[in-house]
């Protein structure tokens, strides 16, 4: 992921996303974890925090909590070094009973020009349950389908 680096093209940047959604979909908190500078400047919906350290503690209670995390990210805009990113995940919570939910949100990210790597990444998003109280119908992104392979249909933008 850091072999693409500012200045961005559309092309480049949305290389960029497609791979931060790959690197994600790992669950290795250490391995996303270095896709970032070592002071990378986070803000996740209510937590704000800093550097490889806290990155690496913030994803392993995430996905300690989000089982069955599948993610799709989308390019939304970008300029010579930012990325603005739409997505979508589906989860069951392990805090509420295993109940499936999507989280729809955006992200802005700033890069390092020389690593390739983030400095800025900021986070909102919105959970709802999937289907009758989580029970999960409707779900994109079951088992066996590629995310990519989903249709998300403007309703959903």
């Amino acid at each position: 992921m850091t072999d693409i680096k500012p200045p961005f093209t559309e092309e480049s940047a949305r290389k960029k996303v497609k791979a931060a959604q790959n690197l994600w979909n790992t669950q290795d908190p250490v391995r996303v974890a270095q896709a970032y500078t070592p002071t990378c400047i986070w803000r996740n919906r209510t937590s704000f925090f800093a550097g490889s350290e806290g990155i690496v503690e913030f994803l392993t209670a995430k996905w300690r909590r989000e089982q069955n995390y599948k993610l799709r990210k989308e390019l939304f805009s970008f300029t010579d070094d930012r990325i603005a990113v739409q997505f979508w995940y589906e989860y069951q919570d392990r805090e509420d009973g295993l109940r499936w939910k999507r989280c729809y949100g955006l992200e802005d990210w700033t890069f390092d020009r020389e690593s390739g790597k983030m400095c800025k990444r900021m986070m909102s998003g919105n959970d709802l349950l999937i289907g009758p109280d989580g029970n999960g119908e409707g779900r994109w992104f079951v088992d066996g389908v590629d995310v990519e392979d989903v249709k998300i249909g403007e309703e959903h933008w």
